[in-house]
């Protein structure tokens, strides 16, 4: 059989088509964004999840990628069927992802088409780092207190304070003559 556009010859299927005289009459990326910007704590290292939510992710994480896919109208119009990372510069201020979609097109045929979507990092301080950068505002106070010649409990402290990620809730800390104060700002967090 011939396809009824460019003549090649082509196996039999609902439009009568060749694959390429497909895709150049109907694109199935059309009404999907190519480039989307999101935002990006330097301070804290967060992702802007609208209206107000921050989460955490590395670069080129699940996490991150889950984000950035949520980012995406009209996503639900097709069938995803692969996404990944393309690599780009990290201090570049741009994450490429790669998706691979279906969608049926012209009598039942099954189209797939793999397409980029640049997303654009614009910086942009959280509301818990914009208090702390303007004069550290801190609602609770932490102060640990030891006196002692040797300091084997504050070094011990520390390591359990690092291996649990606890430092991540302070504003700030300050240490003291005999101890250590964690700012917080947050009761809850203290």
């Amino acid at each position: 059989m011939l396809c009824c556009v460019c003549a090649a010859t082509i196996i039999p299927n609902p439009t009568n088509m060749c694959v390429n005289c497909i895709r150049n009459q109907v694109d199935i990326t059309d009404g999907l964004p190519k480039q989307l910007h999101i935002q990006f704590c330097r301070s804290c290292g967060r992702y802007n999840q609208p209206p107000s939510q921050w989460i955490h992710a590395e670069l080129e994480s699940r996490e991150l990628l889950a984000f950035c896919l949520k980012r995406v109208r009209g996503l639900n119009r097709v069938k995803l069927i692969d996404a990944g990372f393309v690599w780009t510069e990290p201090h570049s201020k741009r994450i490429k992802i790669k998706l691979t979609i279906q969608k049926e097109v012209l009598n039942g045929a099954i189209l797939q088409q793999a397409f980029v979507i640049e997303y654009i990092v614009d910086n942009l301080f959280c509301d818990d780092c914009h208090a702390v950068e303007a004069q550290q505002v801190w609602s609770a106070v932490a102060q640990v207190r030891q006196r002692v010649v040797h300091k084997r409990t504050f070094y011990w402290l520390e390591q359990i304070i690092l291996k649990h990620n606890a430092h991540v809730e302070a504003s700030a800390v300050v240490e003291t003559g005999d101890g250590i104060d964690f700012f917080f700002g947050h009761a809850q967090k203290a």
